[in-house]
């Protein structure tokens, strides 16, 4: 697989059904590999999205959390399908959104054969709720590889992150069989962590 650039996002489509998740393919026919985001509500990832790929308005980003209510799909540089999925986690979401929300994920998961990486955010600051665990489970379940991106690290001091980042990391290291690729340390004010994303993506679609 060619090198990623994150050089152009296309909108493609939303859905929660999984009859109505698109076919992406590049420009030769070949299905396209999928890179899902997911995390709570408000922990970054339309933000996070649109720094990846040097834009302010591809993903939604809302002071609300909870906005984002479908699956989203973008299509990257022709070459892989990112998949912006609903924030988990957020009280305030009517109940029965929040099981159409679990329906759609569990479609989406369970039926995605071109899902090839998921990237769990969290916010730095925050120990790991159990819907994270709970994502990291289920990946190592599936055998999914999983990428954690600890968000908004400039809310912290220096000395602080490391060990925000440890504490977390250690809940994830007690799961059986999690095939956990290197994380990132990230914040959309710091142009330097887009690189570093970057290529912790491309190394793990290499290695997959």
């Amino acid at each position: 697989m060619a090198q990623i650039l994150f050089k152009h996002g296309e909108y493609v489509a939303s859905a929660l059904q999984g009859s109505n998740f698109p076919v992406l393919r590049s420009p030769n026919g070949d299905l396209l590999p999928e890179i899902a985001f997911v995390g709570r509500s408000n922990v970054g990832k339309s933000s996070l999205i649109n720094h990846l790929l040097g834009s302010t308005g591809l993903a939604r980003v809302s002071s609300t959390p909870g906005k984002t209510q479908m699956i989203n799909f973008f299509a990257i540089d022709q070459s892989i399908a990112l998949v912006d999925l609903p924030g988990y986690g957020y009280a305030k979401v009517p109940k029965e959104m929040r099981k159409s929300w679990a329906v759609g994920l569990e479609n989406y998961f369970a039926k995605r054969e071109t899902l090839h990486l998921i990237l769990l955010l969290l916010d730095i600051r925050r120990t790991p709720g159990e819907e994270d665990l709970m994502m990291a489970t289920w990946c190592a379940h599936r055998k999914q590889p999983l990428m954690i991106v600890f968000t908004k690290s400039d809310k912290l001091l220096q000395k602080d992150r490391q060990r925000a980042v440890d504490a977390s990391l250690e809940k994830f290291h007690s799961i059986d069989a999690l095939q956990l690729k290197p994380h990132v340390i990230y914040s959309t004010k710091d142009h330097s962590k887009r690189d570093h994303l970057i290529y912790n993506i491309n190394q793990a679609l290499l290695t997959r």
